[in-house]
C-alpha cells in the first residue's frame, strides 16, 4: 500500500473515476484542497474526491509556500510516496512537490512550458515541426497586427484555459475585437488562479479531429492509442471513439509527429493528450496537454486495451515503469448530449430504452437543470457510453442512442439533442 498526495482534482469525469480507484488499488491519498466545498456531492453522497480521502487538508492551493509547509507537517508523522491530479491548473505544483520530496515526477519548468498554448507552439516552430501561422496579443494593437498577418478567418483562444473555454472562430474585426476582451477581461480562472490574459491567434486548421493519448518515461514514449473526434463548430467536443477508424499509414504519420512533438517540448515524464487535425498537407498539433485525457477517453481507451490511463498516472507517481505493449480489441465510444436552445429541461423522454440497449455500457443525464447552445465542454448535458467489442461500430451506437432522446422544455416545446459535429 502506498500513501499518495492529491493536490486537488477535477469535478467530473477522471475525478469521479481516481478516488475509487486508488482504493480498489489498495492505496491511501492525502488530499490538498483550498475548501472542500470546490466538490459537491454527487447523487446525495459526498464526492468521491472527498469521500475516499484519507485525510483532507485545507491549505491555500495556489500558494506554494502554503503546500509547502503543510507537505512538510505531513511527512513529520507519514510517508508520502507520490503526488498526483487529474486538474491541469494544478500540474506545475505536483511536479514542484515532487521534486521538493524526491519523488518521480515530470520537470517543473517542462510542465509549466507545456501548460502554455503560447510557448508549445514557440517550442515547435523553432523546432521544425509543420503548423499553423500563429501569434499572442496582449493589446488590441498586438491582435489587429497578428490577425493582419494571419488573415480571416481565424482561431482565437486563451493561452492558459482548458475545456475549451473562450475558443471562438473570428471571420472579422468585430469578433476579433469580442474574442480579446473576452479572453484579456477575465483576471482568474475558476480555481482563482491569476491568468496571463493573452490572446492566441492560430490559422484554421481544416480536416478531422483526433487526440493521441500516450504515456512517457525518461523520455521513452508509449502511445496507447488514437482517439477520433467529434467537435462541433464552435469546438465544442460532442464525442470521442477509441481507436479512432484510421489507415495505417496515416496512424504511423500521426504517432511520429506526436512524438516528436513531446521531444521537442522536452516532455520525459507522465501521460499525455495531444490533440490533432488532419489536414490535407498531414497532422498538424492543436494542443499538447500534459494530463490524461478527459471527456472519458481514459474509460474508452481502458475498455479496448485493458489499460487504464488512471492505473498509469498512480504508477507514474509511485516512479513505476510503462509496462508492456498494448493491444485492441473491439471500440468504445461516449456521446454527449448537448441543447440545440438556451432553456430549463423538465424531462427526458427515451432515456428508459437505454437501459435495454445492449450497446450502452453507460449513461448520465445531468438534467432536468437549465441548459444553452454549448460554448464550451462544460456546457454537456449528459453522456452514453457504448462498446461494440468486436467491431468498429460504438461511434455509431453512441450517437444514434443520443439522437433518440427527446428534451421536454419548461416552455413546453420537445427537441431533439444538438448534432454531434
Amino acid at each position: 500500500m502506498a500513501t499518495l498526495l492529491m493536490v486537488e482534482s477535477w469535478v467530473q469525469s477522471t475525478g469521479l473515476a481516481l478516488p475509487p480507484l486508488l482504493r480498489e488499488l489498495g492505496h491511501d491519498y492525502i488530499l490538498f484542497t483550498r475548501d472542500p466545498a470546490l466538490y459537491p456531492d454527487v447523487d446525495g453522497a459526498p464526492h468521491p474526491v472527498v469521500r475516499d480521502a484519507d485525510e483532507v487538508i485545507v491549505v491555500d492551493t495556489n500558494d506554494r509556500a502554503a503546500m509547502t509547509g503543510a507537505v512538510i507537517g505531513i511527512v513529520c508523522r507519514r510517508r508520502i510516496d507520490g503526488v498526483l491530479t487529474t486538474c491541469d491548473y494544478y500540474l506545475d505544483a505536483v511536479a514542484e512537490l515532487a521534486k521538493m520530496l524526491g519523488l518521480a515526477g515530470a520537470s517543473p519548468d517542462i510542465t509549466r512550458r507545456a501548460v502554455r498554448k503560447d510557448a508549445v507552439r514557440t517550442v515547435l516552430k523553432r523546432a521544425g515541426l509543420p503548423g499553423p501561422r500563429f501569434a499572442v496579443a496582449a493589446t488590441w494593437d498586438d491582435a489587429l497586427a497578428g490577425a493582419a498577418e494571419i488573415g480571416f478567418p481565424l482561431v482565437a483562444k486563451p493561452v492558459d484555459l482548458n475545456s475549451g473555454t473562450s475558443v471562438h472562430l473570428v471571420t472579422d474585426e468585430a469578433g476579433l475585437k469580442d474574442a480579446f476582451y473576452e479572453v484579456t477581461g477575465v483576471k482568474r480562472n475558476t480555481r482563482d488562479q491569476p491568468l496571463v490574459r493573452r490572446l492566441l491567434l492560430e490559422e484554421v486548421l481544416t480536416g478531422p479531429e483526433v487526440s493521441v493519448e500516450a504515456v512517457t518515461v525518461a523520455g521513452e514514449t508509449r502511445i496507447l492509442g488514437i482517439t477520433g473526434k467529434s467537435v462541433t463548430p464552435t469546438f465544442v467536443e460532442a464525442g470521442h471513439v477509441f481507436p479512432a477508424p484510421l489507415p495505417p499509414a496515416v496512424a504511423r504519420d500521426v504517432e511520429a509527429h506526436v512524438r516528436a512533438a513531446l521531444t521537442a517540448i522536452g516532455f520525459s515524464h507522465g501521460l499525455s493528450h495531444t490533440e490533432l487535425k488532419l489536414t490535407p498537407s498531414g497532422p498538424r498539433i492543436v494542443e499538447i496537454n500534459p494530463r490524461q485525457a478527459g471527456g472519458f477517453v481514459f474509460d474508452l481507451v481502458h475498455r479496448v486495451t485493458g489499460v487504464h490511463p488512471l492505473e498509469l498516472l498512480v504508477s507514474l507517481a509511485l516512479g513505476q515503469g510503462l509496462g508492456g505493449d498494448v493491444s485492441s480489441t473491439g471500440s468504445a465510444a461516449v456521446a454527449f448530449v448537448l441543447s440545440p436552445v438556451d432553456g430549463v429541461v423538465t424531462g427526458v423522454e427515451g432515456h428508459e430504452a437505454l437501459d435495454a440497449n445492449p450497446a450502452v455500457a453507460r449513461w448520465r443525464l445531468d438534467l432536468p437543470g437549465a441548459v444553452r447552445v454549448p460554448r464550451d465542454n462544460n456546457d454537456r448535458a449528459g453522456h452514453v457510453l457504448a462498446v461494440d467489442p468486436s467491431g468498429d461500430r460504438a461511434g455509431e451506437l453512441a450517437a444514434d442512442a443520443v439522437a433518440s432522446l427527446r428534451l421536454r422544455l419548461a416552455d413546453g416545446s420537445v427537441v431533439a439533442p444538438a448534432p454531434l459535429g
